[in-house]
């Protein structure tokens, strides 16, 4: 049976999704969620919570330490592998979260990339640090107009490192990208995407900001900010995180920080639609919102119904 990928913006309930379907037909749950796979924000990145991952097995959640820079390729490289093993077993992978990239790499292959060069690396950032990330984005949009389209302007890590990418080999990243191959051949492989309506999502995504407050997102952002690391490190960019942060610096108040990290999430999940309408033009939709007509689309594309 070819593997389930599950795509869809944060809080459309790709992880019930994925956890009923894998339990239907004894499948194995693969992290596509490029926050999820830090173990410092088990509820501020909503990672299924214990009781969830004891009825299924999951591979790749909270396996990688906040301090590290985890890349796309390390990404795509442990995922094989989790699919391998699964495949191995002779059950069904399922791979489940909101990172296109991580999707793309899969499906569509990743470039083989230069490794850092520690000195252009040092140059860049001290650069990002006195002219601003805006800066060197619009220095990527003359350079790299492909790969400076699909950035934000104040996404550091990626722009140094498509500036870094430039320096060292000369050619950009979108070009380098235009020669892969995919890691699943598209046999191997069947995508579904989640597409709810998106004022419902909204709410969905203000209501669960609250009870991550409820039930323990603060304490994980005080306990993180102990570690004093790297601002630009990625797992330092989860959502709520830097807001929260601001309010126990006492910059702002916790309604404040609640607003700004509900805000974000939204802005984020935005993104996330334009992502799967932009790349994932032929993945088939499902815009219903009860478990069981997911459940039953999944299994139409599996090929099980």
């Amino acid at each position: 049976m070819p593997a389930l990928l599950i795509m869809g913006p944060t809080a459309s309930g790709k992880s019930a999704l994925a956890l009923a379907v894998a339990e239907r037909i004894g499948g194995e749950i693969v992290n596509a969620d490029s926050m999820q796979v830090y173990r410092d924000f088990r509820i501020l990145t909503a990672r299924p919570p214990p009781e969830e991952e004891a009825r299924a097995p999951h591979h790749l959640y909270g396996h990688v330490d906040a301090a590290e820079l985890y890349s796309t390729g390390r990404w795509l490289t442990d995922a094989l592998a989790a699919i391998a093993a699964i495949r191995a077993r002779n059950a069904t992978p399922i791979l489940v979260g909101g990172t296109g990239l991580y999707f793309k790499a899969l499906t569509q292959g990743l470039a083989d990339m230069p490794a850092a060069d520690p000195d252009i690396r040092a140059a860049l950032r001290a650069r990002a640090e006195t002219e601003g990330a805006p800066a060197l984005h619009a220095e990527l949009a003359q350079r790299d107009p492909v790969t400076a389209a699909r950035l934000e302007p104040n996404d550091a890590p990626r722009i140094l490192r498509a500036l870094e990418i430039l320096e060292t080999t000369g050619e950009s990243i979108s070009a380098l990208q235009a020669n892969t191959k995919p890691a699943l051949q598209p046999g191997e492989w069947r995508g579904i995407a989640l597409t709810p309506d998106r004022e419902q999502l909204y709410a969905a995504i203000n209501a669960r900001f609250d009870v991550m407050l409820q039930t323990g997102a603060l304490d994980e952002v005080r306990a993180f900010a102990v570690r004093n690391l790297d601002p630009a490190l990625p797992a330092m960019k989860a959502h709520g995180a830097p807001a929260l942060s601001a309010y126990l610096r006492g910059e702002l108040s916790l309604a404040e920080a609640a607003e700004i990290g509900k805000r974000d999430t939204r802005r984020y999940a935005k993104r996330q639609f334009t992502w799967i309408a932009g790349q994932m033009a032929d993945w088939p939709r499902v815009t219903e919102t009860s478990l069981a007509a997911r459940v039953e689309a999944a299994l139409v594309t599996l090929g099980t119904r």
